[in-house]
């Protein structure tokens, strides 16, 4: 018997980032049950003889004119597929917003909320004359994305999988979908991210970081260091008392906003900027803690990975890891996630109790080892045979 043909709709897969890195475990393990068509720009990580593949070309240009033309090929790419190559999906899949006719999506980021909680930042009055270019290309984009979500989440008979509870809120708050909603956590490598692999590392790796064997090492990793949190980190490190210590800041973002606080904080000889690595679970080696007090994230994958790592966490109820956190018990939550007293006591206590950080590291190790990717892959499974019966359904009519 034939299996169910799915197309899927995603600009890049690879299992590098997180939206892309969720798809491709998903697909990877639905791939024997289903017949596979990934519609897409750029496909890597990925075994290309369990999956069909059909290219989409990219074009050059600012992101707002990538994804233009992008939401148009994917559509003129099926069509031909459709029409003249007989090659008619069962269900077209899409993780996010990425065409107007998918059954199911998988929903990582809702964009109503991204640009309510962006509003602040969006205001040319704000920022430099020479990054108004920018601002309005990011106000039209979120504009753009919103409009389309509009259109498309308040379909009450497609199946959205959220990535969080939270998730699943912004899309009650902003479009009314309180039903056909799952709820499916990110997955993790449990053979990378695991404590005997950061042991193995940690000697080399605080080596080539140059951190003295006694230094409590901060770590955060993110693109948005502003929301993820950095300006409450740094204050509250500030505070740590008795103790000798590093922030280690990963990412891909502009230093130059934080620099006049870290020197007002005397920080500067304790913040290191440093650029990702593909092998994360380096730095997840050299740190003692990881700390994000995140302003805004519908999930936080670092977050996660951190504790399979075996390292305490702290992060903020405004992000969607946070559900799956014990406070306290297997990590520590912050409500209010700008509470500099709330954080510097955390994290002081953590600097001067090597013991009380076993005890958290080795709870959240436990916690996260429940975040399989073989759960997520189910949770799309049962979406994609939700959209199936409802075609059949339409079809019978």
């Amino acid at each position: 018997m034939a299996k169910p043909r799915i197309a899927v709709v995603s600009p890049f897969l690879d299992k590098r980032n997180g939206t892309e890195r969720s798809v491709a475990e998903c697909i990877e393990r639905l791939s024997s049950e289903y017949d596979i068509h990934v519609y897409s720009n750029r496909v890597e990580d990925l075994d290309l003889e369990k999956i069909t593949w059909r290219r989409v070309p990219s074009i050059p240009g600012p992101h707002l004119l990538q994804f233009s033309w992008w939401f148009l090929a994917n559509h003129l790419w099926r069509w031909w597929d459709r029409n003249f190559r007989a090659q008619v999906p069962e269900i077209v899949f899409s993780p996010g917003i990425n065409c107007l006719d998918a059954d199911a999506i998988h929903v990582h980021v809702v964009f109503a909320q991204l640009r309510e909680h962006m509003k602040g930042k969006l205001f040319f009055s704000r920022n430099p004359w020479n990054s108004w270019h920018q601002v309005a290309h990011r106000r039209i984009y979120y504009s753009l994305i919103a409009s389309l979500e509009r259109r498309i989440y308040h379909r009450a008979e497609i199946p959205l999988v959220a990535v969080s509870r939270k998730t699943a809120g912004d899309l009650s708050r902003f479009y009314g979908r309180a039903t056909n909603v799952d709820i499916a956590y990110h997955g993790l490598d449990l053979e990378r991210f695991q404590p005997a692999r950061r042991d193995a590392l940690r000697a080399d790796a605080r080596r080539e970081l140059a951190l003295a064997p006694g230094d409590f090492a901060l770590l955060l990793i993110g693109n948005d260091w502003n929301s993820k949190g950095l300006p409450c980190l740094l204050s509250a490190a500030s505070r740590l008392c008795g103790t000798s210590f590093s922030i280690l800041v990963v990412g891909r973002d502009n230093t130059a906003p934080f620099q006049e606080t870290i020197q007002k904080l005397g920080l500067a000889d304790r913040v290191h900027f440093l650029p990702p690595r593909p092998d994360v679970e380096f730095y997840y080696a050299a740190a003692d803690t990881y700390a994000s007090p995140t302003l805004e994230d519908s999930f936080g994958l670092p977050v996660a990975e951190a504790m399979a790592c075996g390292l305490p966490v702290i992060t903020s109820r405004a992000a969607g890891v946070s559900e799956i956190i014990h406070s306290g018990e297997d990590g520590f939550v912050l409500e209010n996630p700008e509470d500099v007293e709330a954080l510097a006591g955390i994290l002081q206590e953590l600097a001067i109790s090597p013991q009380l950080r076993k005890e958290i590291a080795g709870k959240a190790v436990a916690t996260a080892r429940e975040l399989t990717w073989e759960n997520t892959a189910a949770h799309i499974r049962a979406a994609w045979e939700l959209a199936r019966s409802e075609r059949a359904s339409q079809s019978a009519k």
